[in-house]
């Protein structure tokens, strides 16, 4: 046992005290923070302003007089903050809390300058193939961004009772931004003038149509608890995500470690001092030490983001015990797989043939995250909450998931886990003994599991 934790403790101070590992353990949090600093300015809209001449051709006139209004710098300006609040509203109560009153003036804000459109009125029996020419000089004061042909039953409905719109044409190198902001004040006149036709309050209409998005509570027999919309799909994706990639990684240095170990010759001379049973399993705890590392500064790290936007409420704390319950399960599964791998091969070459499958069966949960969250209890995320190799994974997305299961279903899975671990190292050990030692051709999975049964 002594040997054990030494061995733990050599392979866990290897690894931490290296500058790879404080690079690649900081490196997503110094990229999230390098990305907030610089993202604002690399989709920086602050500098672009929409300026132009937009040519109308209203055969109906009476869009024109409203799309005067819709380009008003000061309608442009308060549809922005309506739009921002509206944005806002649909925020979880806790964000909108925490934003201040500041949230819309800032939103507003990040969408750039106010846009200053010129309309230019074209007569209504204009020859559109001559008026297209209009576009065509570009003077640099002013650039021409649109010439517009509203359609005569664009306001009122023909005989069919169908509606018109309008055709839009752009020159070339128009901005997309520029071409977005013509339409939607555009859109705005042809709607104004519709009301105005049929003689409709247009705050009457949007008041009956406006319906405020209700809070849905869950409601179980232990608690009632307000539930976030997307947070059902969210939170087990966030979950599964960091329990994939920390065991992933971890498995990944292990095998990389015995492969380098062994094709050195330096796992000879370890086995001169210890036992095959006690190298794997100081190793096993020494990488699991090093992953759970990473885990709890990430977890660290996401609770102070939720507690930053004071949503901290949003998280069940008990998801974190089994997140790392959960952890060392699939740790001890995968990562002593990897090391039967590692030792049976002798270049990276070779574990790679046997490394993808691995990798792929501990993912099949991930790609299956959507339909397990959405639906926890069906018949796919019941069954794969109780097969080895997957139960981890699919029971912590069920968990996470806005509708958990039954807690005797929860440490049933960990009690498939836990058994199908025990086999997991004890097929290791077993090649660990053959394995280690033998060169030359490499092995198949067949080759293994013979391995494990003559040792």
């Amino acid at each position: 046992m002594k040997n054990i934790f030494l061995i733990a403790k050599r392979e866990f101070i290897a690894t931490v005290a290296t500058r790879a590992f404080v690079i690649g353990l900081l490196f997503l949090p110094a990229l999230i923070l390098i990305f907030a600093l610089i993202g604002p300015r690399l989709f920086n809209f602050k500098n672009f302003k929409v300026q132009g001449e937009v040519a109308v051709i209203d055969p109906s006139g009476r869009v024109l007089p409203e799309l005067k209004k819709s380009y008003d710098p000061a309608r442009i300006a308060a549809r922005r903050e309506e739009q921002a609040a509206s944005a806002l509203a649909k925020a979880p109560q806790q964000v909108r809390q925490a934003a201040g009153n500041s949230a819309g003036r800032a939103i507003a804000s990040a969408l750039g300058p106010v846009p200053e459109i010129t309309i230019i009125e074209r007569p209504v029996d204009s020859d559109v193939e001559q008026e297209k020419k209009w576009l065509y000089v570009q003077p640099k004061s002013m650039p021409r961004l649109a010439l517009i042909v509203v359609h005569p039953n664009a306001v009122e409905a023909g005989a069919d009772m169908e509606y018109g719109a309008f055709d839009m044409y752009i020159p070339p190198n128009v901005d997309d931004r520029a071409t977005d902001e013509v339409q939607r004040g555009l859109r705005e006149a042809i709607i104004m003038a519709r009301f105005q036709a049929q003689a409709l309050d247009q705050a009457t209409v949007g008041a009956i149509y406006n319906i405020p998005t209700a809070r849905s509570v869950i409601v179980t027999p232990q608690e009632q608890r307000k539930s976030v919309k997307g947070m059902n799909i969210m939170m087990p994706a966030v979950f599964g995500f960091l329990l994939l990639m920390s065991v992933l990684g971890g498995g990944g240095q292990l095998l990389t470690t015995m492969v380098e170990e062994k094709s050195s010759r330096v796992v000879e001379v370890l086995l001169s001092a210890v036992s095959p049973l006690e190298l794997m399993a100081g190793k096993l705890l020494g990488q699991m030490a090093v992953s759970m590392v990473g885990m709890a500064l990430y977890i660290l790290m996401g609770i102070a983001l939720l507690a930053s936007f004071a949503v901290l409420g949003l998280l069940d704390f008990s998801l974190i015990f089994y997140l790392l319950l959960f952890f060392v399960i699939t740790y001890l599964i995968l990562g002593s797989l990897m090391m039967a791998v590692g030792a049976a091969v002798s270049d990276m070459k070779e574990a790679q043939g046997l490394m993808m499958p691995l990798t792929i069966v501990f993912m099949i949960p991930w790609f299956l995250w959507m339909p397990i969250s959405r639906d926890p209890n069906s018949t796919l995320a019941v069954v794969m909450s109780f097969t080895p190799f997957l139960n981890t994974f699919a029971m912590l997305l069920r968990m996470a998931s806005n509708t958990p299961p039954p807690l005797w279903q929860v440490w049933l899975s960990v009690g498939v886990g836990f058994l199908t671990a025990y086999a997991a190292v004890w097929f290791t050990a077993k090649v660990f003994r053959i394995g280690l030692l033998m060169y030359g051709k490499p092995p198949n999975f067949a080759t293994l599991i013979r391995w494990a049964r003559a040792a």
